[in-house]
């Protein structure tokens, strides 16, 4: 029994000290390996569209284009140096570099998504991505993305940086649940800040504006107003308000459209007007017509009897009858 407990624990430790051996083998024979290994290619890898990050810039940042990777031996090349580079770009998110045994570097690059562009009171323009980081403007592409301008105070140090206002990280959260939603970011064309800081939407169908207020109880706010779309405006028309306030949440007030209901005021006077001047025109020409003629049958009543022509019958002329007998007589007698 006694010798059976020593010999296990022996056995066991062999067996782990033969383990270790091969491992530091195998790796020193891959470290050899990989010394002798150089570098064939680069492969990029660029998931989703290319927006801000292409290929050239992905080579640009290696220094690809000097040839500097290729052909060089892998131990000679710093990876984690090369991830540092694509990392500090303001249009990359995410970053990895990578070599495989057949000495084929591979490159994945994650880019950033703005979701909103943000034109501040100072004359700064920047992006905001989907994770509420500013990123600087890009001059190969302009994404299409919804735009606040207005009374903004978020500065830009024209780096990657976190939202710092209050105000900057409500536009952001309403862009961000705008854009989730296919009717309201098919709807919202713009977010506009007024002097008093509050949020103000700009809607591509109808001349109102939108008083949101702040970012608080979004999802109510926008159901409110989907209601007042569905059962006011279709009833007054899209431009019967100029203002519709939802910043409270129980209730939504719609702003008349004075310059609106002015018009068609004053196009139903205008109508009405000109109704009654086509009535009087034809009432008039009526009393004229009456007035001639009135006159003319009066002037025929009024008229004596011995102006009037008589009526006389033409006499009867009887023709002569001619006598032979008594010309002849006649003419003996002369």
């Amino acid at each position: 029994m006694f010798k059976k407990r020593i010999w296990k624990p022996l056995l066991v430790g062999l067996g782990w000290t033969i383990c270790l051996a091969g491992l530091v083998v195998l790796m020193s024979f891959i470290q050899v390996k990989k010394s002798e290994v150089v570098c064939k290619g680069i492969k990029v890898f660029i998931p989703g569209n290319q927006y801000f990050i292409d290929r050239q810039e992905i080579d640009r940042i290696l220094e690809m284009s000097s040839h500097t990777l290729v052909g060089r031996r892998i131990d000679n090349i710093n990876i984690h140096e090369l991830e540092n580079k694509l990392k500090v770009n303001p249009f990359i998110e995410f970053a990895k570099v990578y070599v495989d045994m057949d000495g084929t570097i591979h490159v994945e690059v994650s880019q950033r998504q703005p979701i909103l562009r943000i034109m501040n009171r100072f004359d700064q323009d920047f992006y905001v991505d989907q994770h509420g980081l500013k990123m600087p403007l890009s001059q190969n592409f302009t994404a299409r993305v919804l735009v606040a301008n207005g009374f903004i105070d978020e500065l830009f140090a024209k780096k990657v940086d976190s939202l710092h206002t209050v105000l900057a990280k409500d536009i952001f959260r309403t862009a961000d649940f705008i854009r989730r939603d296919s009717l309201w970011d098919a709807q919202i064309a713009q977010i506009y800040i007024n002097e008093q800081h509050e949020i103000e939407l700009i809607p591509r169908v109808g001349n109102q504006r939108i008083l949101l207020g702040n970012a608080d109880s979004l999802s109510l706010k926008f159901n409110n107003l989907k209601v007042f779309y569905k059962q006011a405006l279709p009833l007054v028309g899209w431009d019967a308000y100029k203002l519709i306030n939802i910043k409270y949440s129980n209730q939504v007030i719609g702003v008349k459209n004075e310059t609106l209901q002015d018009s068609l005021k004053t196009a139903a006077a205008r109508k009405a007007k000109t109704a009654d001047s086509l009535q009087v025109s034809m009432a008039a020409i009526k009393e004229k017509r009456d007035s001639v003629i009135t006159s003319v049958i009066s002037d025929e009543v009024d008229k004596p009897e011995e102006s009037k022509p008589a009526t006389v019958d033409k006499p009867k002329v009887e023709k002569p009858t001619t006598n032979k007998t008594d010309k002849k007589t006649s003419i003996k007698k002369q």
